[in-house]
């Protein structure tokens, strides 16, 4: 038998090994930050729309306590906004804009550092149309 046979890991392959793991493992950390931002966009996205139906709702409810006659948005938003300023960080620039006959555009707009750059991210967009009158029950 010859006496320089080796067996095991010389230190080369360790260190490559290290660093190969090492890769991998800020890959999984990158998908798990893309991960969370997604979950928390999506949480944000949730909470908008339950504004815009909020506002929608509202509309409704205008309609119906005044008998029939399409309810006067700027009255209407001006409580709603005060309601939701406070649920959803950076909400700003939200309106109600009525469209025409009974028609409403609700936009629910909100600022956020973390998604700065991508474009139409923070915006959500509900269109409305109540009927000329009041339905009756």
């Amino acid at each position: 038998m010859s006496g320089n046979t080796q067996s095991g890991f010389t230190l080369i392959e360790a260190l490559v090994a290290i660093l190969i793991l090492s890769l991998g493992l800020l890959g999984v950390a990158a998908v798990q930050l893309k991960a969370m931002q997604g979950a928390h966009l999506s949480y944000q996205r949730s909470l908008a729309t339950v504004i815009a139906l909020d506002a929608n709702e509202r509309l409704w409810a205008a309609l119906a306590g005044m008998g029939g006659n399409c309810p006067d948005a700027g009255n209407v938003q001006e409580v709603w906004r005060t309601h939701w300023e406070a649920k959803l960080p950076g909400l700003s620039a939200s309106s109600i804009g009525p469209q025409g006959d009974c028609e409403f555009l609700i936009t629910v707009t909100w600022d956020d550092e973390r998604f700065a750059g991508e474009d139409d991210i923070s915006t959500l967009t509900y269109y409305t149309r109540l009927p000329e009158e009041a339905p009756t029950p």
